[in-house]
């Protein structure tokens, strides 16, 4: 695969991202937990392959999810068969229901580094949500920006159930203009020293400041906003925090 690929996971960076994160952290699980009530609507956009929304299953909660990579989705349906899961980018997503809870955990919301198109995301998520309706979501910070890199590092490798070696290597790049970071990251799948399969792709996402992400969702009509610095729902009280959560209602 030549093509560098941005923000998107291939069947490489899946297979990687499976074995790390098999399991959601039992707080940040926790946290998105509190907000669902019993006989709700709800709906996780970018769910990726379910790590959230299939214990929000297993606890009998109605929930969907949305994700635009086919890879993902593929993996959350091998583990749970029954998920209501569509492939569609978020902004393109079309259904007639409306939703008690919608939630993006992980900073994912970060991944839209282009904040025009941030914005049309929000606006859809209002028009998704029922009036009192629920969007929690967490964000990247500029707290967390990487030291610029020169060259492609090694930053994990991990072994197949095929008993192959995937090896991810990546590097870092801040634009401070635009608040992006970029890392580019090449998977690599080995047998031995033997490169069996390569993926290149280009991660991107938007680091905010605080107060930045409360514009957008104030300008976009979300009546009620609580920023939040840690999934014990301490409240932010200056940019030092590794995270910003926000919990907005309409």
């Amino acid at each position: 695969m030549s093509k560098l690929m941005s923000n998107y996971y291939g069947s490489l960076c899946t297979e990687m991202y499976e074995i790390l994160h098999k399991a959601p952290p039992q707080d940040e699980l926790n946290f998105y937990l509190s907000y669902a009530k019993e006989g709700e609507n709800i709906l996780e956009p970018l769910c990726g392959s379910g790590r959230f929304l299939i214990p929000f299953m297993e606890k009998g909660f109605k929930i969907k999810g949305v994700d635009t990579s086919k890879e993902m989705l593929e993996k959350l349906k091998l583990k749970s068969p029954n998920a209501s899961v569509v492939q569609s980018n978020i902004e393109d997503y079309s259904t007639k229901e409306k939703f008690d809870y919608i939630f993006i955990p992980s900073g994912s919301i970060s991944l839209f580094t282009d904040i025009s198109v941030c914005e049309k995301i929000l606006h859809k998520i209002k028009n998704l949500l029922n009036i009192g309706g629920k969007f929690v979501f967490a964000v990247d910070t500029i707290t967390n920006r990487c030291p610029n890199d020169n060259d492609y590092k090694i930053s994990k490798i991990v072994s197949t159930k095929e008993g192959f070696k995937l090896i991810l290597k990546s590097k870092n790049y801040y634009d401070e203009s635009t608040q992006t970071q970029s890392s580019p990251s090449i998977y690599e799948l080995c047998d031995n020293e033997k490169i069996l399969e390569s993926e290149k792709m280009d991660f991107k996402t938007h680091l905010y400041r605080w107060g930045e992400m409360e514009n957008y969702l104030k300008k976009t009509g979300f009546t009620s906003i609580i920023t939040y610095s840690s999934f014990s729902k301490k409240t932010v009280i200056n940019e030092q925090s590794e995270m910003f959560l926000f919990e907005c209602q309409l």
